[in-house]
């Protein structure tokens, strides 16, 4: 997903250097760009969620880890360290935080998650999204469990997390939900899902991020 993230910066900066047959740039863009892509910064948010991160990072503890989807790039064993997941599959802090200033700047009332993993970007993601809920999808129960005890310690109470995959639970969410307005794959995508993006696209306002 970083890449993809890297991608739509390169071409919203095209954007917001082209100007149409009235020579205006566009406004929504232009704020996406400054107010979003190129705003930094830490926050008063990110230090909990940052401790977080370093403890997953220097934690001896090992797993075992249930892949729903197509596997691990990086890993053969289903047995892993918390610590090397951590690396190579958790958002970086960069990468983190552009989707804490994304879903506060869009305001985000309902988000759906797909791929909880730690719960470090589902975190991030609800205190931008801070007057909405993060509804996210985990498959696995022991990477699950260690997401549920950091949203307990960071007494973060607008986020749902569930259990399965995302076959079963994605379709059980979405008929419970008011219009979507955020739906953000983390996790590995079923060949042929039994939903389509018209599925989550219920209004105007609804960004999809895969």
């Amino acid at each position: 997903m970083g890449d993809h993230l890297r991608q739509i910066g390169s071409y919203l900066g095209h954007l917001v250097k082209a100007r149409n047959r009235h020579g205006v740039h566009s406004p929504f863009v232009y704020e996406l760009i400054t107010q979003v892509l190129r705003s930094g910064g830490d926050r008063p948010e990110f230090t909990a969620i940052e401790q977080a991160r370093t403890e997953l990072l220097v934690s001896e503890q090992t797993i075992r880890v249930n892949d729903l989807g197509a596997g691990s790039r990086v890993f053969d064993l289903p047995v892993r360290r918390v610590s090397d997941i951590t690396r190579s599959a958790v958002k970086a802090p960069r990468q983190a935080q552009l989707l804490f200033r994304l879903a506060r700047y869009l305001d985000a009332g309902t988000v759906v998650e797909l791929g909880t993993s730690f719960g470090i970007s589902t975190l991030y993601l609800a205190r931008g999204a801070e007057n909405g809920v993060v509804h996210t999808i985990e498959g696995c129960p022991q990477t699950y469990r260690i997401a549920q005890h950091h949203f307990e310690l960071l007494e973060q109470r607008n986020i749902e997390p569930l259990l399965g995959s995302f076959r079963k639970r994605l379709p059980e969410v979405l008929e419970q939900l008011d219009p979507l307005t955020w739906c953000s794959s983390m996790g590995i995508m079923p060949r042929n899902p039994p939903w389509s993006i018209s599925t989550c696209a219920y209004n105007g306002r609804t960004t999809i991020l895969f």
